[in-house]
């Protein structure tokens, strides 16, 4: 749960979500670069793009967050797994652009997601959006901050009238929408998409199935530190750094209404 004063970032903050937040500065910038200039494109075996912006951002982070702390491990969605990061005591989770789609078609909601992760949660983490410059950040304990401002969930009690961001397929859901949700824009970058649940600006947000650790880490605990909860359709909460680094389908919420959420979702769409 948030602490110390609303509106005040704490003192004391850690130097790994001071390295955080400046390598996700200088990605974004490195991505801006890139933005709105039609870059190389390619297609991953699931069909998800990667374009040169991508893996010269993820590039930039390795050699940032790396040098600086080369006995951590590295998990990142644009290289290659190395079961290595298993024996680190701590593990950056990356993802260099989360929301490639949106990126390469001009949109805005594109992140750069980074997460430091140690027994299996995280401790310190960044979601950062360039084109709006903001800087949603949190470290474990100490509550989620959007550009220094303390942020915390929305204080709705039920899910009549909440609002939902998510995928067609959950969003659409003729129960979801009996049961009194309002289906919102879906967001294309899954951690600004939770994000956003943790500042309070939307009730719920729901992933499908297979997303990665490096999509959900940083939020993960944005949402934790801002009084809500990430956890699958069973209430379960998730955890990273593991062998395998995909979840089954998500929802992130504020606390009062998680288990009707889950409940709802399980019946709906699980």
């Amino acid at each position: 749960m948030p602490g110390n004063d609303p509106g005040e970032r704490p003192a004391g903050t850690d130097e790994d979500l001071l390295l955080l937040e400046r390598c996700a500065r200088e990605a974004g910038d490195i991505a801006m670069g890139f933005y709105g200039r039609d870059p190389k494109t390619w297609f991953k075996d699931n069909n998800s793009p990667v374009s040169e912006a991508d893996l010269t951002v993820d590039r930039f982070l390795a050699d940032c967050l790396l040098e600086a702390r080369p006995d951590y491990g590295w998990l990142s969605e644009e290289t290659a797994d190395s079961q290595e990061r298993l024996n680190r005591k701590r593990t950056f989770i990356v993802d260099p652009i989360d929301g490639t789609r949106a990126f390469l078609a001009g949109g805005e909601e594109w992140t750069i997601v980074i997460a430091v992760v140690e027994a299996g949660r995280p401790v310190s983490a960044v979601v950062y959006c360039p084109v709006r410059a903001e800087m949603f950040t949190a470290r474990a304990g100490l509550g989620a901050f959007l550009n220094d401002r303390q942020i915390t969930v929305s204080t709705v009690s039920s899910l009549h009238g909440a609002s939902l961001t998510g995928p067609h397929s959950i969003a659409a859901n003729k129960d979801v929408l009996a049961a009194g949700l309002r289906r919102t824009e879906n967001i294309r970058s899954l951690a600004y998409r939770i994000a956003l649940v943790a500042l309070g600006s939307v009730d719920v947000a729901a992933a499908r199935a297979h997303a990665h650790d490096w999509d959900l880490a940083a939020a993960d605990l944005l949402v934790q530190e801002a009084g809500g909860r990430l956890t699958d359709f069973s209430g379960k909460g998730v955890f990273y750094n593991k062998t395998e680094t995909r979840h089954p389908a998500l929802v992130a919420a504020a606390t009062p209404i998680v288990e009707p959420v889950c409940a709802l979702m399980s019946k709906a769409v699980g």
